[in-house]
């Protein structure tokens, strides 16, 4: 669902992500790390992403539209979870992935203990990674420290806008730290609420979701072109 970060010193934040049994046999053997957060809070947290932006924004001109984004992440809607809450395209992507291994470095763990793990935030990541926006959109695997990053870079608000990347805390905190899933925004219904794709949702699917605006903590602003 989402408050997701592996530290693997300690068993509190082991718990703390909540994470499943830990499957990983070969193919993920070659490459050591896990999955977690994108960035560690603001200052290393922006330090990674951060990078990425400056070197888009460098080398390549952004052409990857909301729409674009949305339609893939739509694509995907009823693709599920295993009986062990994993085996889902997004999971096995992020645990191969180098952010993968930035993360290990920051919050411990393994890169096995990713495929049974919350993935609400590694479906927002594999959508942007899959249509060429990884650099705004960002990649993590732990919530909080998704929407942290999105702040750091000065792209976080409080208005829903088509393609954003949604933050929710079932409580109705605005409080970061309380986030406790994430999905991207189809578009605010004018009455409260908005239209959602998300993963790890339901009944641990990829599903589209009207959501009231009252568990929304805020909303992370990818660069798109047009």
């Amino acid at each position: 669902m989402a408050k997701f970060r592996i530290t693997g010193a300690t068993k509190t934040n082991i718990a703390r992500a909540v994470l499943g049994a830990t499957v990983l046999a070969s193919g993920l053997g070659a490459h050591m790390g896990t999955a977690a957060a994108a960035e560690k809070l603001p200052v290393t947290a922006a330090a990674a992403n951060t990078h990425d932006d400056d070197r888009a924004k460098r080398e390549t001109k952004i052409s990857v539209t909301a729409a674009q984004v949305l339609a893939l992440a739509k694509s995907q809607v009823g693709i599920s979870e295993n009986a062990y809450g994993g085996g889902t395209p997004y999971q096995k992507w992020y645990a191969a992935s180098q952010r993968a291994a930035e993360t290990i470095a920051r919050d411990g763990g393994t890169r096995a203990e990713y495929i049974n793990a919350p993935w609400c935030a590694m479906f927002v990541s594999w959508v942007g990674e899959h249509t060429g926006a990884r650099p705004q959109v960002g990649w993590d695997a732990y919530t909080v420290a998704y929407a942290k990053w999105f702040q750091a870079n000065q792209r976080f608000g409080s208005v829903a806008k088509p393609g954003a990347v949604v933050f929710f805390s079932w409580s109705g905190s605005k409080d970061l730290d309380a986030i406790n899933h994430v999905g991207f925004v189809e578009k605010d219904n004018g009455d409260g609420t908005i239209s959602t794709v998300e993963g790890n949702t339901g009944n641990g699917k990829v599903e589209e979701r009207i959501r009231p605006t009252s568990q929304v903590v805020g909303y992370g602003y990818p660069q798109y072109a047009g």
